[in-house]
């Protein structure tokens, strides 16, 4: 079903502040006046402030899945393009987020949001594990290598995410985030982003 633009304009409001700010910090009503809607708007939409930023990192989840099954799918491209192409999305994906971010959504004391944003992890690495072995079928990717061992790893390098000693090795989140991407997929080798 289609938000309404009512409904859309609170969701891009949100994703914009959260990205920012964090969850903890970003109150409903900067969520309204951002959006330029009232409360009561609002509260037709959306329960809470753990409702709206749960369908935020859904529809983040759901935009993000679309994309890499237009990568990975698309049949004149390379394996190496579409490793690219995957960097490039991930890089654009975490654009502008935040240490707060971060730290607000994937180790908060929110549990109903810690557990959503797990859940649909896990939920989507399983779709994630099912696509890559499709490619593996059709020869895109490597037959030897177990995509298994990509979520395992993902998993890992999001731990250290939150790790103060990494993080002030670079500018940004999303920097730091682009890095771990990098090293994930190319190691320590030299290669063209373009």
């Amino acid at each position: 079903m289609t938000p309404s633009k009512k409904q859309h304009d609170l969701l891009v409001a949100a994703r914009d502040l959260f990205w920012r700010h964090g969850f903890r910090r970003v109150t409903i009503e900067e969520i309204c006046e951002r959006a330029d809607v009232s409360k009561m708007t609002f509260y037709k939409f959306f329960p809470d402030k753990i409702s709206i930023a749960k369908a935020v990192f859904a529809k983040e989840v759901e935009t993000g899945m679309i994309r890499f099954r237009e990568i990975l799918n698309n049949k004149t491209t390379s394996a190496s393009d579409k490793v690219k192409a995957m960097m490039l999305m991930k890089g654009d994906a975490t654009n502008n987020i935040s240490k707060e971010f971060l730290n607000d959504f994937y180790s908060s004391d929110k549990t109903e949001l810690v557990g959503f944003v797990h859940e649909l992890t896990a939920k989507t690495w399983s779709e994630t594990i099912d696509d890559f072995r499709k490619a593996q079928d059709e020869g895109v990717f490597r037959k030897d290598f177990k995509p298994e061992f990509l979520f395992l790893l993902s998993q890992k390098m999001a731990e250290n995410l939150n790790d103060p000693k990494l993080q002030s090795l670079y500018a940004s989140p999303h920097d730091l985030i682009v890095e771990l991407s990098r090293f994930f997929c190319y190691g320590i080798s030299p290669h063209d982003e373009k």
